[in-house]
């Protein structure tokens, strides 16, 4: 019965629509069926439906073809720009829907704007149209899991939206296409590439600009609705891309439009592939975001725990079922770069690292450089392209962070650029055979910074900053001492702060770049007494 009154709405839409053949009125309106809904996919709730090409306006909406297992959150989405949403049901197995608005008005300005605007949930476009029924009535024992859902999102609204006169929580219209992005506790690295699949699933995503402030990373992301914009918003705020970090933090920005001049890993033009690098940067390379692409489809299947959708730490509980947009882009964060260091071995450990100042850099320099952000095995500056090397992590994982970490970062006054390497091991030399120093082994080194299982060094991974972190400072070290130290590694000290037992504390250099400089420079410096220093990055300010 279901299906048969199903497909003869549909039959009766579709005739008008290919024939271009208004359907009389009063035809459409006595077509009425019994359709059995329930949330369970039990039919014991009857529903009467009486949707109609020319429906007067209602706060009631009749949403048809949605993509298979569509969540509640992404039909109430839909709403949410145009005020409250106070009831919802899902007819999944008919791949449709109805939303309750608060009020009348609301329901028009949503059915108008859709009219103009396709609507895309899963950029599948659906079909809007306003329902016979003035109100919803739905089972909530049958419908908990819907209803528990708006609840969710109704306390989002009265949290954070202004009330109306007539104390109903209005959510107002998204002011802006672009969001301003911040993420807190970055324990691991999140790219440009990783919050294009992440929001991508929202809407189209047409520019992105990624920058450091107070040591926080932020981007700035620009739709091409604003209704995106508020969708994503909604949805993603305070959700944590990985378990425990990585926590999204969105807002709207005050700029309507965003002006990217280049192409490249801090910032990107969706609508204009042809935009040059610039200022230094390599150039996108299209073989890289292959590989990234091909990785991403062998992590999705692990279950490795690397990321959750909507974890505790914030938004919709996971129980809920909410919208994951998270899990979808797991594969190209993990492929990125944004996965713990397991400790596991596997493909990809080995780095390309290319545009070095060939001058000065030398295997322990990329040991410790690169040590900051993985156990670094082997080191083999070319013999023949001194100005490129490879480096072989412990495993793919800290392979992918490193690289995400330190491309593009200056190293003795040039921008390095570092991808993964086709190779799967770095050569040693033959036995006998002189290659001047370019390759070590650095397999046995005391000085890895990650062998040990649970370390803390596993929650201090942060990107080069001008800040650095210095611990195993012997007792009778004082302030002077540690500036001298620093500034004569070719860099000026702007900040000094101990902690309070003054076995730690933080420097700050002028740039980065000297930060880079005095880490590889100091880090394991002998400071007597059997004190090694250890310097590693820091996301603090002083």
């Amino acid at each position: 019965m279901t299906s048969t009154c199903l497909g003869l709405v549909d039959f009766i839409y579709g005739f008008s629509l290919r024939f271009h053949k208004p359907i009389h009125p009063t035809f459409v309106n006595r077509s009425v069926f019994l359709i059995y809904l329930t949330a369970n996919g039990s039919d014991s709730k009857k529903l009467r439906v009486e949707d109609s090409m020319d429906s007067p306006p209602s706060r009631v909406i009749h949403i048809r073809k949605l993509p298979n297992e569509v969540s509640e959150t992404e039909v109430i989405a839909l709403g949410l720009p145009f005020g409250k949403v106070t009831n919802i049901l899902m007819l999944k197995g008919k791949n449709q829907a109805f939303l309750e608005l608060g009020t009348e008005e609301a329901a028009v300005t949503m059915v108008n704007y859709y009219t103009a605007v396709t609507p895309q949930v899963r950029n599948v476009p659906v079909f809007i149209q306003y329902s016979n029924h003035k109100e919803l009535k739905t089972d909530s024992a049958l419908n908990q899991r819907a209803q528990a859902v708006l609840q969710a999102v109704s306390a989002v609204q009265e949290g954070g939206s202004p009330s109306s006169a007539a104390g109903e929580s209005v959510l107002t219209p998204a002011p802006s296409p672009v969001l301003r992005i911040i993420i807190d506790n970055m324990f691991y690295p999140v790219t440009l590439d990783v919050l294009q699949q992440i929001f991508s699933k929202f809407g189209t995503v047409m520019k992105i600009i990624t920058f450091t402030k107070n040591n926080q990373f932020q981007a700035l992301l620009q739709f091409s609705d604003p209704v995106n914009a508020q969708q994503a918003k909604l949805s993603l705020d305070g959700q944590n891309i990985y378990n425990s970090c990585c926590t999204l933090r969105i807002d709207f920005s005050k700029l309507v439009n965003l002006n990217v001049k280049y192409n490249n890993d801090k910032s990107r033009d969706y609508t204009r592939p042809e935009l040059p690098a610039g200022d230094g940067q390599p150039p996108v390379d299209p073989s890289v975001a292959a590989t990234l692409s091909k990785d991403s489809t062998s992590l999705l299947g692990t279950p490795s725990g690397m990321v959750t959708s909507y974890s505790s730490g914030g938004g919709f509980p996971s129980s809920l079922g909410a919208i994951s947009p998270l899990s979808a882009a797991a594969a190209a964060a993990a492929a990125a770069g944004r996965v713990a260091l397991s400790g596991h071995s596997g493909p990809g450990g080995v780095l390309l690292v290319s545009n070095l100042n060939e001058e000065m850099v030398t295997p322990q320099s990329l040991f410790t450089l690169f040590g900051v952000y993985g156990d670094v095995q082997r080191v083999k500056i070319l013999y023949n392209k001194k100005d490129s090397a490879l480096i072989q992590m412990s495993d793919g994982n800290q392979a992918q962070l490193a690289m995400s970490h330190l491309n593009g970062q200056k190293m003795y006054g040039k921008i390095i650029r570092v991808t993964l390497s086709k190779h799967q091991t770095v050569q040693l030399p033959r036995e006998g055979l002189d290659d001047q120093g370019l390759t070590k082994d650095f397999t046995s080194s005391p000085l890895h910074r990650f062998k040990k299982p649970g370390s803390k060094n596993f929650q201090n991974i942060f990107p080069p900053s001008a800040t650095l972190h210095l611990s195993n400072i012997p007792e009778n070290v004082t302030e002077e001492d540690l500036r001298l130290l620093f500034s004569n590694s070719g860099g000026t000290v702007k900040a000094f702060k101990f902690f309070q037992d003054r076995k730690m504390a933080l420097l700050q250099m002028s740039t980065a770049e000297e930060a880079i400089q005095a880490l590889i420079d100091l880090h394991n410096y002998d400071m007597g007494r059997g004190h090694r220093l250890r310097v590693s990055f820091s996301k603090s300010t002083i």
